[in-house]
């Protein structure tokens, strides 16, 4: 009877990753096909027109210059997404290897990532990202630039520990007795190990992500304007947010949907690995 529930529990699990991954899919083409969905032309102006309420040709009004706030949100949409998954992947990727060989050959490699890492961390994260993209400049490569340089610790520190916990273990013994080298054995049996753990960390990170790239450009140091972005356009918006709200609540929902998918991912696929739940029986 226990393992007739823990079945249906983890195909409902299952249902729910299926479901979330075909939403986010669909954003994901939304974004790529973003310049044939626009109903109008997101950076087109419309005197006659500002802060429009939203009708038949503006599903979601005009902003203070007539734009087409519908369309560009479409068009946010591949900005803040594609920026959020060029951040996640430099991240992870980076942050992976290093930590991967720090676990594994330890010693002065380890000394160093870890010693790193520390310094990162001492800082809140969003704070430090700020500060890189302050000096770098208010540009969309420099945002993501400075988001990267503070994420990837987290990938270091997370495969470093499962890594140390894993490099001991009797089937890791007889690869390495068996003649493998440090490299086959990291990317044959190390790293499928723990890339439930890692998938999971990356599908919340992305969430994150996109938060903070809302805020940094919000701030002026990430998309500027008129480039369509959903942080730049509610820091747009906020100024006459009393006379056309739809400004605001437009960016603002789509940012709050995408991200809440995503962490509901992350949530379904941290069920579906038993990350810090135990394994499923």
């Amino acid at each position: 009877m226990i393992r007739l529930k823990s079945i249906e529990n983890r195909s409902y699990i299952k249902r729910n990753v299926i479901l979330l991954l075909l939403l986010i899919l669909m954003i994901v083409v939304i974004s790529f096909l973003a310049p044939h969905l626009v109903p109008n032309d997101p950076y087109e102006t419309n005197a006659l027109y500002r802060k429009g309420a939203p009708n038949l040709k503006y599903f979601f009004g005009t902003d203070k210059l007539g734009r087409c706030i519908f369309s560009r949100v479409i068009m946010g949409t591949r900005t803040s997404i594609v920026s959020a998954l060029l951040v996640v992947a430099a991240s992870f990727t980076t942050g992976t290897a290093l930590g991967v060989l720090a676990g594994y050959y330890g010693g002065f490699l380890d000394r160093v990532v870890t010693g790193i890492c520390d310094i990162f961390l001492a800082f809140p994260q969003m704070i430090l990202a700020i500060g890189v993209a302050g000096l770098m400049g208010g540009t969309m490569t420099n945002a993501i630039l400075a988001l990267a340089l503070t994420g990837w610790t987290t990938y270091a520190r997370l495969s470093r520990g499962l890594v140390m916990a894993l490099k001991n273990e009797a089937y890791i013994s007889a690869a390495r007795l068996s003649g493998s080298t440090g490299l086959e054995i990291m990317v044959e049996h190390i790293l499928p190990g723990i890339a439930g753990e890692l998938i999971v960390n990356a599908s919340l990170q992305i969430s994150s992500v996109m938060i903070g790239f809302a805020g940094l450009s919000y701030l002026g140091l990430g998309v500027l304007v008129p480039e369509a972005e959903w942080g730049s356009m509610i820091s747009e918006a906020v100024g006459y947010m009393q006379q056309a709200p739809w400004a605001v609540m437009a960016p603002g929902a789509a940012l709050f949907i995408t991200v809440l998918l995503f962490q509901l991912l992350g949530d379904s696929l941290r069920d579906y690995f038993g990350v810090g739940r135990g394994a499923y029986e």
